[in-house]
């Protein structure tokens, strides 16, 4: 079996195109129609909705086109914020969700954030 493609997204947000630069030359990516957004409609529970803000949060590269994955989530991850029992099943479920996000601890390490600048200077005053 195959290993799974890392989106081009993911690869730019964790660094991973500075490490294999050759593999990721050339990538065609499906275009998105844009950023996750806003929570859909039906998810009216405080901690649904709390779940989903998170994962917009933690995780930069999800787009619009991640928005039902991201819903089966924070559905079982609102549930666990709200202190509900929650069964093995779900449980399981949403370690999947979280391993199709690539939000898993084998991920975590992969990840480097830029530094913090303490420039409170705008960059664009310089051209302007």
């Amino acid at each position: 079996m195959a290993r799974p493609r890392t989106p081009l997204a993911k690869a730019l947000a964790t660094g991973r195109v500075l490490h294999d630069p050759k593999r990721f030359a050339g990538r065609n990516e499906p275009v998105s129609n844009g950023p996750l957004g806003n929570a859909p409609k039906w998810m009216v529970k405080k901690h649904q909705l709390e779940a989903w803000q998170t994962f917009a949060d933690e995780l930069p590269w999800l787009n619009k086109s991640h928005r039902t994955l991201v819903g089966i989530a924070s559905d079982i991850r609102g549930r666990l914020i709200a202190g509900e029992e929650v069964s093995v099943q779900f449980l399981n479920l949403l370690r999947l969700c979280l391993g199709q996000m690539g939000a898993t601890p084998a991920d975590a390490g992969k990840i480097t954030l830029p530094e913090d600048s303490n420039e409170s200077e705008d960059p664009s005053t310089k051209y302007f």
